[in-house]
């Protein structure tokens, strides 16, 4: 299992409409695709979507970072060699979902090799989870109506709602109007994108106390230090760290310090390899996780949900899995579907993740 070829393959597919939110939109889904060839005729397949408001990496940056520096530090090396890689991969820092999207192909050959699927090697303990979808900004009454579609065309029943606008209150107005028109056994949490201070975070959720929230994400940033403590120690509810954690070293800062109360894993940006070290500090600290979502496509949808399946933990909470809905297409032979509200991992060696070629060539910015 000789890695002899890297290939990062830039790709874009237009969205339905804007996904909008606090620190950013997203028009396009400009991916890279990653494919990791061995010499025993074995293709492990993941995806890198670029989030450069988020940890600077553009799709141009991606496709440049894997061929000119990963690519030639791990060709020949055996995908056995996880460890061997990582040590590799790490002595350039930063580009998180380049060094992801590298892991889980590797995760994808031994899923192969292996004759198991991944989610089987990373623990296997069941094999679909609970699905949330994320609404993103607009006036109260589409994001009412969002949430209606998608629970009734979907099974649907746990939303996560983008806040971070100012005023405060029209985000507080809106997840109101959610809870209102979804009732009380529709799950809702709020995810800032660091977009409001620790002071006007702190009135909108004491102004939301009674809609029944299950979490607050980033709603101020990790670097406004002290405030960030001080919001953090008032919630009433887990504050979950997700951009602020991107590392196991960043889990334990925000988590220990004070920072947070909950982790977000995103596979897109920690792999398989970091994202499980990232889960056993959640488990070994008693906080809890959610499985987040980087506006993955399904072939990250599909590595999101073979990771969240295989672990206990993870699979407790609804994973962020349906963002893809609101892309024109993609690049699976077999699209995925989410039915009764749930996901499932595919059957079979590896990842499952199979590209439809004709579609690749349509979508593929290189040529």
């Amino acid at each position: 299992m000789k890695i002899t070829k890297i290939e990062a393959i830039p790709f874009s597919i237009p969205y339905r409409k804007p996904l909008v939110f606090a620190s950013g939109e997203v028009r396009d889904a400009d991916h890279v695709l990653v494919r990791v060839h061995t010499d025993d005729g074995l293709l492990g397949v993941a995806e890198a979507p670029p989030r450069p408001y988020t940890y600077g990496e553009t799709q141009e940056s991606i496709v440049a970072v894997i061929d000119r520096i990963f690519a030639p530090q791990i060709l020949g090396l055996s995908a056995l060699e996880r460890e061997a890689v990582h040590e590799r991969l790490d002595r350039t820092v930063g580009n998180p979902t380049a060094k992801a999207a590298l892991d889980m192909a590797l995760w994808d050959l031994l899923g192969q090799a292996a004759d198991m699927p991944v989610s089987g090697l990373l623990g296997g303990y069941t094999d679909r989870m609970r699905v949330s979808h994320m609404v993103g900004f607009a006036p109260a009454d589409r994001m009412v109506a969002e949430a209606e579609r998608v629970r009734d065309a979907h099974g649907i029943t746990t939303f996560k709602v983008k806040v971070g606008r100012r005023p405060y209150t029209d985000d507080v107005d809106a997840c109101r109007a959610l809870r209102q028109a979804l009732g009380p056994d529709v799950e809702l949490y709020i995810d800032g994108n660091r977009g409001w201070t620790a002071s006007e975070a702190a009135r909108a959720l004491d102004e939301m106390a009674d809609l029944g929230l299950t979490f607050a994400e980033e709603l101020c940033p990790a670097d406004d230090v002290l405030g960030r403590r001080w919001l953090v120690g008032r919630s009433p509810i887990p504050f979950i760290a997700d951009e602020s954690a991107t590392r196991p070293a960043e889990v334990t800062r925000e988590l220990l310090g004070g920072s947070a109360t909950a982790i977000s894993i995103k596979t897109a940006r920690t792999g398989f390899t970091a994202s499980q070290r990232v889960l056993h500090q959640c488990e070994a600290l008693g906080v809890e996780l959610v499985m987040g979502n980087q506006i993955d496509g399904q072939i990250g949808t599909l590595c999101t949900v073979a990771f969240g399946a295989a672990h206990r933990s993870a699979a407790r909470q609804a994973g962020e899995l349906s963002n893809f809905l609101d892309m024109t297409d993609d690049l699976l032979t077999e699209p995925l579907s989410i039915e009764d509200g749930t996901l499932r991992i595919r059957e079979g060696a590896g990842l499952g993740i199979d590209i439809d070629p004709e579609k690749l060539a349509r979508y593929r910015q290189d040529v």
